[in-house]
């Protein structure tokens, strides 16, 4: 069985719906050029990419694409050195702790994730009076090689939009790299072998 994507890019639809020649995500970045101010001409290309991937992840539907399991996904500099960290929010089955036995339910009748059409979906607020939830979430939190980032442009009459996408490509890849392995156990819902 292939392993899950975790993370892509969805081109066609950016195409698609696009206007004047230009992609959803290029046109956005356009638009919000002024978000972009503070890192330019920055020999570390990080915060130039963090900006990137946060404006691709806020278009909706985002031009970054994640594994239904994923909750959340941001890319940031790093206070501690200035490299490229990640915090992905990640939707779990309980732990196995929890699944060996019943008893600690007390028959209260415990409610795992919702899913809606095969998504995880927050308990609507009437289920949230019928019965009581746990929902698992595993927090990722990673650093990100930097090797193929674009540089950092010098500034906005630079050529923004194809290094901004150069910038998302590459963490895309990254993430998917990082996390698909974890999204292939989980959906197996079978335990590792030890």
């Amino acid at each position: 069985m292939p392993e899950p994507r975790a993370f892509w890019l969805d081109e066609q639809f950016d195409r698609e719906h696009g206007s004047d020649g230009r992609g959803r995500y290029e046109a956005e970045v356009l638009r919000r050029i002024g978000e972009f101010d503070e890192t330019w001409g920055d020999f570390a290309p990080v915060a130039f990419a963090a900006t990137a991937w946060r404006l691709a992840t806020e278009l909706s539907p985002g031009f970054v694409r994640w594994h239904r399991r994923i909750i959340s996904a941001t890319c940031a500099r790093s206070p501690w050195d200035g490299s490229m960290i990640c915090a992905v929010t990640v939707a779990s089955r309980w732990p196995a702790e929890l699944t060996w036995t019943k008893q600690w339910q007390r028959d209260r009748g415990w409610r795992d994730w919702p899913q809606l059409f095969g998504q995880f979906t927050t308990p609507t607020e009437q289920d949230q009076t019928r019965s009581p939830h746990l929902r698992a979430l595993l927090q990722v939190e990673a650093p990100l090689p930097l090797d193929d980032l674009p540089p950092t442009p010098t500034g906005p009459d630079d050529d923004v939009t194809t290094a901004a996408r150069r910038a998302v490509v590459v963490l895309t890849r990254e993430l998917n790299e990082l996390l698909a392995p974890m999204i292939g156990q989980l959906d197996t819902e079978v335990p590792a072998d030890s």
